[in-house]
């Protein structure tokens, strides 16, 4: 029996983050991860062009803070401009607060777009200080609860300080859905396309559905920012390896675990299939809720809460595709090696896109994310997002389903880059199903459980499991699952790792 005061269950962003957090408090980690590198879904490859994830745009600096990695991560961030591109070749090119058209010419709604730009951001940086600390009670200790109260109420005193009919404003809109409030703003086209695809970014939603302000204010909350970390997520993920390793952490990679090992109502350890004992306390699993629960026994779990996680919503939608190319397509008066481009030629068009994905189809006319993660390169790599390819494809995800995925992805951006076809020498393809069944997320959803308003705060990952504590005492999630979510923050993971130290003050 090897013993250890916390064992951090999956290294992916959130485990790494939690493991490296409770080592630099002085705490003797082991971090298990079942694959044969850290990274989870972040890190994932469909073959040897770019990974699942391959921009940033949340990367915490509450997470960078308490790792003591300083002011600046220890690799390059490069801003991207995003082009929101239009099949007539006026695309948009956006950079924070400004747009233009890629002539550089005004956009019409460059001061609309402007205006909304500043007030979201505003509103997100609210919710920040919401992300960054456990969603409100959950019986934690004094000091706990008086600086959990200290954080929201200056969240309180700064929504005050909006003045009465900026803050009616703001619970107005808290509530309503991406589609209206951009159309309120803005003619529908690809800068109004842009908004909403990035208020569903990875869900199974669509611009009309209630709540997707909220994720496109959450998602604002620090800044909007997109950037590529010079290196590729490999470097990101590299960072915060080393950051645990650094202060003592000890990293076991290609070791599953097979059960979170319990006397009474208090976790002891874990055992791994290879039937190894390691014994500790402390406990935090990324894992998704139900594996977690099914690892530690069900019947730790009352029936209700068994129900609940039994029915947590996590349909993923989004595929990755990475299209070779013989070079690079030629876009007039966009920069590739700096832009993030994004196929959504009107909010109406995002919307229309969902709704095959409510019946099992993949979207013939999907929104794609796409980026030029190496545009130097002799050969690059085109690497996408397409989202509406659902998890549950009717007739499943065959051979064939993703090659057709693949020929839509390629038709779809040649709506806006006609001379991609001829370009494209290989193609890689990574469906819901499979990332579902690499990182043991369900659907392959990028946040474990969907973003959604009874999905949220005190009630993510269910109502009465929303402070991170979770069954038997010691006993910690610590995934996207988790209060405030995935998208490569790490704060799911950073917050966890506080309430477990908290709690054993």
């Amino acid at each position: 029996m090897t013993r250890f005061d916390a064992i951090v269950i999956g290294a992916g962003v959130n485990g790494l983050v939690a493991a490296a957090l409770l080592a630099r408090r002085g705490k003797k980690v082991c971090l298990i991860e079942a694959a044969r590198h850290a990274g989870g879904m972040a890190g994932l490859r469909p073959g040897e062009g770019p990974a699942l994830a391959h921009l940033v745009h949340n990367l915490s600096p509450a997470v960078r803070r308490d790792l003591g990695l300083g002011r600046d991560w220890p690799f390059a961030l490069t801003p991207l401009a995003t082009v929101a591109l239009a099949e007539d070749g006026r695309h948009v090119v956006v950079d924070g607060p400004n747009a233009k058209l890629a002539d550089g010419t005004a956009h019409p709604f460059a001061a609309a777009h402007a205006a909304l730009t500043e007030r979201l951001t505003r509103y997100g940086a609210l919710l920040r200080n919401m992300a960054e600390t456990a969603p409100p009670g959950g019986g934690m200790s004094g000091i706990a609860m008086m600086r959990q109260g200290l954080r929201f109420a200056r969240t309180g005193l700064s929504l005050r300080a909006m003045g009465k009919p900026e803050m009616r404003r703001f619970l107005q809109v808290l509530l309503s859905n991406a589609y209206d409030l951009i159309l309120d703003e803005m003619s529908d086209g690809p800068l109004a396309g842009l908004w909403t695809a990035d208020a569903v970014r990875g869900a199974a939603l669509g611009p009309r559905s209630p709540g997707t302000v909220f994720s496109l204010i959450y998602r604002m909350g620090h800044g909007g920012i997109v950037s590529r970390p010079e290196g590729g997520m490999e470097a990101v993920i590299a960072a915060l390896e080393e950051a645990g390793r650094k202060a003592g952490c000890t990293l076991r990679t290609d070791t599953r675990v097979a059960r979170i090992l319990t006397e009474g109502d208090r976790v002891t350890g874990v055992a791994t299939e290879a039937g190894e004992i390691l014994s500790a306390q402390v406990v935090l699993s990324s894992a998704a809720p139900l594996t977690t629960a099914r690892l530690t026994g069900l019947d730790h779990f009352d029936i209700e809460a068994t129900r609940r996680l039994r029915n947590l919503r996590a349909r993923g939608t989004v595929a990755k595709v990475n299209l070779k190319l013989a070079r690079a397509p030629a876009l007039p008066g966009v920069d590739l090696a700096s832009a993030r481009m994004v196929f959504a030629p009107s909010a109406e068009y995002v919307e229309t896109a969902f709704n095959p994905s409510k019946y099992g189809e993949m979207s013939e006319a999907p929104v794609i994310e796409a980026v030029m993660p190496d545009p130097g390169a002799a050969s690059p790599w085109l690497s996408l997002l397409v989202q509406y390819a659902p998890a549950d494809l009717d007739g499943g995800w065959t051979a064939a389903a993703r090659d057709r995925l693949a020929q839509i992805a390629t038709r779809t951006l040649a709506r806006a880059l006609p001379d991609l076809p001829g370009l494209v020498t290989s193609a890689e393809v990574m469906t819901p199903d499979q990332i579902g069944a690499a990182t043991g997320g369900p659907g392959g959803h990028w946040h474990q459980a969907e973003l959604t308003f009874d999905q949220m705060l005190t009630l993510r990952p269910g109502n009465g499991m929303g402070h991170y504590a979770f069954g038997p005492s010691g006993l910690y999630l610590c995934g996207a699952a988790t209060h405030p979510g995935g998208d490569v923050m790490g704060l799911s993971g950073r917050n966890a790792a506080l309430r477990a130290l908290e709690d054993r003050a």
